[in-house]
């Protein structure tokens, strides 16, 4: 008998390898996963403006980075002790304001950079609610603990959401027509807007995006129903019962994987992993000769990888 439902993917094609140059953006789950492909040493890079959770957000995001948009004090404002921007998560946010400017500006030089040269963009889509800042209209990619008195929440229709996408895809291409742009949503549930709420919301984007795929180039990878149709079981959650836990990040990552990664790259990654472990390695005598002979065998390995496929530690 089989007790699960097993979600059977087949492989795509314009497979990630080690020349392959990623962005992601979005949602923390995409810190998960960038996560596991810095550790095996892609190339790529990971939410510059810290996590962002709605599609029209991660919109505000790339067209600015495109338009090379030059942030100034106009931008950010001050509250407990810190500066911070609507655009940005809290991450960016510092206690000096010209540290913040810096920092904003040189995350849209870095995205500018890697949305031009990206052989790879993965979008991952968190919620359709958005929080307008009622004081100018604009939609935010974080409130910053502002009072929320000062927003009006709303749901993005199922149609905003597929104009954002359009968007951002059409705007990819325009600079970078051969990247590849991948979207999924986020498994992590964003109960505190109310469970139908959020069934709702991930329908919604769900529905967009494959609306989206209708008529501009584009991949989708299904992580959230990996989360809730494969892996239907609180095991697989930490212990706030609605993030996935190290071993449903571990499982959905071998799936991205396996569908997304050239089979001949396996091999390299096993070889990186063997060198990570090494790396972190502590042993019980670091000056005996034994762990000075391991130490020379793992940097002629890490040389190898170096001149060999510009893999870099």
């Amino acid at each position: 008998m089989n007790f699960r439902t097993n979600i059977h993917l087949k492989k795509e094609e314009n497979q990630i390898d080690y020349a392959s140059k990623l962005l992601l953006i979005g949602s923390c789950f995409s810190e998960n996963i960038s996560k596991k492909l810095a550790y095996c040493k892609f190339d790529v890079a990971s939410n510059p403006f810290g996590i962002l959770f709605n599609p029209k957000a991660i919109e505000t995001l790339i067209l600015n980075s495109l338009n090379e948009k030059t942030y100034t004090e106009k931008d950010i404002f001050y509250l407990n002790e810190r500066w911070h921007c609507f655009d940005a998560h809290s991450d960016l946010s510092s206690a000096d304001k010209n540290e913040l400017i810096s920092n904003l500006n040189s995350a849209i030089k870095s995205t500018h950079k890697s949305i031009h040269d990206s052989t790879h963009i993965i979008i991952t889509l968190g919620t359709s609610w958005i929080y307008r800042f009622i004081e100018t209209n604009a939609i935010v990619g974080n409130c910053h603990k502002v009072p929320q008195k000062m927003f009006a929440k709303e749901l993005l229709s199922v149609q905003e959401i597929v104009a954002s996408l359009e968007n951002i895809c059409q705007s990819i291409s325009k600079v970078n027509p051969t990247a590849t742009v991948i979207f999924t949503v986020s498994p992590v549930r964003h109960i505190k807007d109310g469970f139908v709420e959020n069934s709702l919301s991930k329908a919604h984007l769900i529905t967009a995006i494959h609306e989206t795929l209708k008529v501009v180039s584009g991949k989708y990878f299904p992580s959230y129903e990996i989360m809730m149709d494969d892996l239907r079981d609180y095991r697989f959650y930490s212990t706030d019962m609605i993030h996935p836990n190290e071993t449903a990040v571990d499982y959905i990552w071998e799936q991205f994987k396996y569908i997304w990664i050239q089979a001949n790259t396996f091999s390299m990654m096993k070889e990186v992993d063997s060198i990570q472990k090494g790396l972190a390695h502590k042993p019980f005598n670091e000056n005996s000769e034994q762990h000075q002979q391991f130490l020379k065998d793992l940097q002629q390995k890490i040389t190898s990888l170096k001149n060999n496929f510009n893999i870099a530690f």
